[in-house]
């Protein structure tokens, strides 16, 4: 016989799953649905949740209806690849410096960057875009590089600062007693030993990076050949009708990198996302 206690417990995984398929899983398959029916036949009334006149023409049709779709998506791509890996090369050194060093306001400076994490792009539009043009940078893929590196670092930095600490102490020492430095021990004892914490930090700064190119692409960039997918969508919303069908093809397909790296690199999220949470 279960106990009260574990009985709730119960049931507050099965209402957390619960929350999680219907408002995460479910709008998902929702696109989907969509995308697979003509556009005539999406606000039938009553909703039919399954029909019998699904098919896969969204998904042609919406390279007609939208000619750069595939140049929006490779500009998402290489913005979000872009952002993540000049992130990356700011946060590995700036976290192991946290982690392992001791120098003049250590812990206030992480609290700034903690506090950097509160504010969203929205509310730095307006100076950003005065900076951005005040370094010519705007209407080019920095213009929505730059911003999202400087919005990543913080979150990057938290991030790999608590991996770092888990890996021993001894293990450096052990290098240095040999004679390396401070830099050769990062390359070659911390950073392999790293490897989880560092793929689940790219990850997270990739899906960051995709996921705020829509606010900064709006705001910086005004030639159509540089936008990302996100605003690309823009495109299949006519004066006179949306072809929300080719829509919901066209973001799924958009998601679809993000799945994909996902998906192979799963056994190493679960490691980095785990790792320490067992004390020896």
């Amino acid at each position: 016989m279960m106990d009260r206690y574990t009985k709730l417990q119960l049931v507050g995984i099965y209402a957390a799953v619960a929350v999680f398929l219907i408002f995460m899983l479910l709008p998902f398959f929702e696109m989907f649905m969509a995308s697979l029916r003509p556009l005539e036949h999406l606000f039938r009334s009553p909703y039919q949740f399954w029909s019998d006149d699904f098919s896969f023409q969204a998904y042609k049709d919406m390279w007609v209806t939208v000619p750069l779709l595939g140049r929006y998506i490779f500009n998402s791509i290489f913005i979000a690849c872009s952002v993540t890996g000049i992130t990356m090369i700011f946060v590995v050194p700036a976290a192991y410096a946290y982690a392992r060093l001791e120098f003049p306001f250590k812990n206030m400076s992480l609290a700034i960057f903690l506090g950097v994490n509160m504010f969203t792009g929205a509310v730095l539009l307006i100076p950003l875009y005065r900076v951005l043009r005040t370094m010519g940078l705007l209407n080019t893929y920095w213009a929505m590089i730059v911003p999202g590196v400087a919005f990543l670092i913080p979150t990057g930095i938290w991030l790999l600062r608590s991996y770092l600490e888990k890996i021993p102490r001894e293990l450096e020492e052990a290098a240095f007693v040999d004679g390396a430095s401070r830099m050769y021990t990062l390359r070659r004892v911390v950073l392999p030993l790293a490897v989880p914490g560092l793929i689940v930090v790219s990850v997270a700064v990739f899906i960051g990076a995709y996921a705020q190119q829509f606010l900064f692409a709006i705001t910086f960039n005004q030639t159509r050949e540089l936008q990302p997918l996100p605003a690309g969508l823009y495109e299949f919303i006519g004066y006179q009708s949306v072809t929300w069908n080719e829509m919901m093809a066209a973001a799924l397909i958009g998601v679809l990198p993000v799945m994909v790296i996902f998906l192979f690199l799963q056994k190493y999220l679960v490691a980095g996302l785990t790792a320490g949470a067992v004390k020896e």
